[in-house]
């Protein structure tokens, strides 16, 4: 598949699915044997209904158990993100960003990284109790870790699950330092364990924010909480005393780029310490899943000017996996580092830099027995 056109051989027989992102189903990358589209059976699952703008192709989420022997996760020493550990009770995103750079991982538990991603979920229930063990361990040393990395603890299956909440207790109660990314107002539902965290300088939020525009924001991110409900969970996260950090990413050349200052005011405004920015990243087949959806999304004069753009900022790739990925290069990329620093320095932003402690760090209790003093 080329990087410049995203075949129909992998697309969805009835068309995108109604709220999901993905309108393809790559073959997985790593089997020998690739079945590009589900098709026929797709079409069997899914539910249909009749509506005010006809015929909705639905297609239901299904959750597998993982039964994972071990919980929190060492990153890659050589990797170039800033932690050491993560904490992931789930795996796949039923938010369904098209750009999701984690979509490739979901290839590892042999689905794609397209549809399936958005669908088929891969759940810890075991989650609590492993990190539990995990911290009783004298090798443990309380180092903070950020939980989740590849996908949104409070996505809307956490609903329900709870395996978050069920984490983050356990975390409150050792005083292990730990931070989030999310793009979900669901997590103003443990604002009071986040606050606990907070009051030990252990706990930090990061909400993730693309584009303040609420119709790009329902295209590029179908099932996330809409910009408007961010902007409430970073007020009422700060106002219960948890720093907030605003992760503007990914930036998208001509696309969500001049939204820049804008959405520094925002966040500034909403209460946030601090702010931070990543190009948009397509490694893998996730160029074909944008490429995809931007010829759907946006105007053809407009998608040729955004493809023009990233392939610039990536040395004329759609992707270039160099120590400058997250940053880019060229003028345009030079262009959106500068305007981030200028609006940063004015709304005062990134001025609270401590890092996380584990100060207050208690080993738990793992061995059953009750203790009279």
């Amino acid at each position: 598949m080329s990087e410049t056109d995203p075949g129909h051989r992998d697309a969805l027989a009835r068309g995108p699915a109604h709220r999901r992102g993905a309108a393809l189903n790559p073959g997985n990358r790593f089997e020998t044997v690739r079945l590009h589209v589900l098709g026929e059976e797709l079409d069997r699952q899914a539910v249909e209904r009749e509506d005010d703008d006809g015929r909705l192709h639905r297609v239901p989420r299904i959750v597998f158990r993982d039964r994972t022997r071990t919980i929190i996760n060492r990153v890659d020493r050589t990797s170039d993100v800033p932690f050491d550990w993560t904490l992931n009770p789930y795996r796949g995103c039923e938010h369904g960003c098209i750009y999701c750079f984690a979509r490739p991982y979901h290839e590892y538990l042999g689905f794609s990284c397209g549809l399936d991603f958005e669908t088929k979920l891969v759940a810890k229930p075991d989650a609590p109790d492993l990190l539990r063990r995990e911290l009783a361990s004298t090798r443990w040393r309380p180092e903070p870790i950020v939980m989740s990395a590849i996908t949104d603890i409070y996505q809307p299956i956490e609903h329900s699950m709870r395996i978050a909440r069920q984490c983050l207790e356990v975390l409150v109660e050792c005083g292990q330092p730990v931070s989030t990314m999310t793009k979900s107002a669901l997590v103003l539902r443990d604002a009071d364990l986040w606050a606990r965290l907070a009051a030990m300088n252990a706990g930090r939020v990061t909400v993730t924010l693309v584009t303040l525009n609420a119709e790009l924001a329902r295209k590029l991110e179908p099932r996330a909480s809409s910009p408007t409900a961010r902007l409430r969970a970073i007020r009422e996260l700060t106002a219960a005393g948890i720093p907030v950090t605003v992760n503007v990413a990914p930036v998208i050349p001509g696309l969500t780029d001049t939204e820049m200052p804008a959405i520094l005011e925002a966040v500034a405004d909403a209460g946030a310490r601090r702010a931070a920015w990543v190009l948009l990243r397509l490694p893998y087949q996730i160029k074909d899943l944008f490429l995809d959806w931007l010829q759907r999304s946006v105007h053809p004069d407009r998608a040729r000017r955004v493809e023009s753009l990233i392939r610039k900022a990536h040395g004329g790739r759609l992707y270039n996996a160099t120590r400058n990925r997250h940053r880019g290069q060229g003028s345009h990329a030079e262009q959106v580092a500068r305007m981030f620093d200028v609006f940063t320095r004015r709304y005062g932003l990134n001025r609270d830099v401590r890092p996380l402690t584990g100060a207050h760090f208690r080993r738990p209790d793992v061995s059953g027995q009750i203790h009279l003093f």
